[in-house]
């Protein structure tokens, strides 16, 4: 049995509702910082697709309140840089020109108050999305780090210097620490796995996704419905519980703003026939890959399994269809819906 009524998720309202949770770990996250450290909020360029252009903001606390530095055109590259629109949104949300905040050369600049946490991680988080073109907080990593100075202060003091942050948001901590060796990361994952015995079904499968991608359940993107969003290249995931009957339901929009015909509803029957697990379907406009997984006698495996298969197939789909037939995929930002001649059709990993 499969549920259909993913086919009433409002992609965009979603994606706000992603951005906002984002602000609101952001404001509980920048009062809590030690003084003398560093947090940086990147957008991620392999993922965005801005090759050697980085788009950063640094946040630097110390005893008078925070300091702001974002990313001016001196440093980005021919092609990425701001043009007048994006610079003038910049003075508009409250930041400086470059060179005028001290300390802030070639970068905008800013100070604010302890107090005024929750205003400057609004401003940032606009910064982010709306003049540096982060589609979604999963395109964004951050690191918390001790400026050097503060670093001498407590060698020379004999104490360690704290400053890690609570998950914010949907944004990824970037990697600072070398990957567990694969058969580390077996054994975890066989312990993740055999701990969900007991649990509800909803922690059953929040432990077993977060093994899967190698973090802890509390540091999944999970919005206000309980869903767990994982991205995979331009595409993205969700995880649904459904409690009566018990079923967890692992879906993908495919692509959205398309307009349907009988070549697509055939094309969708063809790739469902010769899917390992699923199936593909249109409706709303929107294209959509569902895998269903039984709730009752759970099996973390078959999980798994519909996880990982959703996350290759959506990835490629996306693209493949995209090229077929337009419409826009989920992190497609730049997708206009178009339709491209038929050509040669490219063998994939799953289809």
């Amino acid at each position: 049995m499969l549920y259909d009524d993913a086919d009433n998720v409002d992609l965009k309202a979603k994606v706000t509702t992603a951005w906002q949770e984002f602000t609101r770990a952001l404001a509980r996250a920048l009062p809590t910082l030690p003084a003398g450290v560093r947090l940086d909020l990147t957008l991620d360029p392999t993922a965005s697709g801005t090759g050697e252009a980085i788009y950063e903001i640094n946040v630097i606390t110390g005893p008078d309140g925070l300091a702001g530095y974002a990313v001016g055109n001196a440093s980005l590259p021919e092609g990425f840089r701001l043009d007048r629109v994006a610079v003038g949104n910049m003075i508009e949300l409250g930041w400086s020109p470059p060179g005028v905040v001290e300390g802030s050369g070639a970068n905008f600049g800013l100070h604010a108050k302890p107090e005024e946490a929750e205003q400057l991680a609004g401003l940032l988080s606009r910064t982010m999305r709306d003049v540096y073109g982060a589609p979604h907080p999963a395109f964004l990593t951050y690191t918390v780090r001790p400026l050097a100075e503060e670093i001498e202060a407590a060698r020379e003091a004999g104490r360690e210097v704290e400053a890690g942050p609570a998950p914010l948001g949907g944004a990824r901590p970037a990697p600072t620490v070398p990957e567990v060796p694969a058969t580390a990361q077996e054994g975890v994952l066989t312990k993740a796995l055999e701990a969900t015995a007991a649990l509800p079904l909803a922690e059953k499968v929040r432990t077993v996704v977060a093994a899967l991608l190698k973090t802890t359940p509390d540091k999944l993107e999970i919005d206000e419905e309980g869903e767990i969003g994982v991205r995979a290249g331009s595409a993205m995931v969700f995880v649904r519980v459904h409690d009566n009957p018990a079923v967890v339901d692992v879906y993908s929009p495919i692509l959205t703003e398309i307009s349907p015909d009988a070549k697509l509803h055939e094309r969708l029957a063809e790739l469902t026939r010769r899917m390992p697990i699923g199936r593909l379907y249109c409706t709303d406009h929107t294209v959509w890959a569902s895998v269903p997984v039984f709730g009752r006698d759970f099996q973390a495996t078959h999980l798994m399994l519909a996880v990982q298969v959703m996350m290759g197939l959506a990835d490629e789909l996306d693209d493949r269809l995209h090229g077929e037939f337009g419409g826009k995929r989920f992190f497609g930002e730049g997708d206009v819906p178009h339709r491209k001649p038929q050509g040669e059709e490219r063998t994939g990993m799953y289809l």
